[in-house]
């Protein structure tokens, strides 16, 4: 199960996204041990090879730090080889992230990404919420925001990158997909991901190894024997170790629908 649908929007998406946070930035960070960014040259060789791979989803933010700059300097020319992903509501600025969900932050933000990708349309773009998902959806202007940038051909589907299954669940009445946090150590999101699944809702997963506390085999087959699941994102500098997580999200048999 390499490549799966993601959800009803027509698309096939590899099984494991790239996550590009350690491209981008090393700062306040959450994972288990501290690392340099990479130079240019080998964020170049790094992102192609992935591709060479034939994993088709990189996930970057603007709260990635250079993350959305990087990828567009180095793989717009393969723009039509993969689906890109992006977020709007967070930003990392000075060694800080800042939250603004008002709709000149917003419009700014996403006519931003634009341009440091390098590319007219973005594939995918998500709430990347504070974790107040609901207030988020019900007292600000960013569903709104994202669904008049769909409407003019700038985002092909739509989603929130949320924090509670509450949130989740409110977002289901527009989203096109969800990104939710999933893994052994915390299933809390298996009946959301169900109930998406049913409704044709795509599922990518972040955090499906604990931002790097779970064995990485193990991690990685209870995420993708859920049927419900379209992606789990996993990031990484280390392209061994991602050659190899690929190769065991290809060995993965899905269990029964519920």
């Amino acid at each position: 199960m390499q490549y799966r649908p993601l959800g009803n929007t027509g698309a096939s998406i590899s099984a494991l996204g790239f996550g590009a946070f350690k491209i981008g930035r090393n700062q306040q960070i959450k994972y288990s041990q501290a690392y340099d960014l990479p130079d240019d040259a080998t964020t170049e060789t790094l992102l192609n090879s992935i591709l060479d791979l034939g994993i088709n989803h990189i996930d970057t933010a603007p709260a990635y730090g250079i993350s959305e700059e990087r990828i567009g300097r180095f793989l717009s020319h393969r723009r039509t080889e993969f689906l890109l992903s992006t977020k709007i509501g967070e930003t990392f600025e000075n060694g800080q992230s800042n939250y603004d969900y008002s709709r000149a932050s917003l419009t700014a933000s996403l006519e931003r990404s634009l341009q440091r990708l390098k590319t007219d349309v973005l594939d995918m773009v998500l709430i990347h919420s504070n974790g107040d998902d609901q207030k988020i959806l019900n007292e600000s202007d960013a569903v709104e925001v994202l669904q008049s940038f769909q409407q003019a051909g700038k985002i092909r589907w739509i989603g929130l990158s949320g924090k509670t299954v509450a949130g989740g669940t409110a977002a289901l009445k527009w989203a096109d997909l969800l990104m939710v946090e999933y893994h052994l150590e915390d299933p809390s999101h298996a009946e959301l991901i169900q109930r998406a699944a049913d409704q044709g809702v795509g599922i990518l997963v972040k955090k499906g190894l604990a931002s790097g506390h779970l064995p990485p085999a193990e991690a990685i087959s209870f995420v993708l024997e859920n049927p419900g699941v379209s992606n789990l994102v996993v990031g990484g500098l280390n392209l061994a170790h991602i050659e190899k997580n690929w190769q065991t999200a290809g060995a993965v048999s899905l269990r029964p629908a519920a």
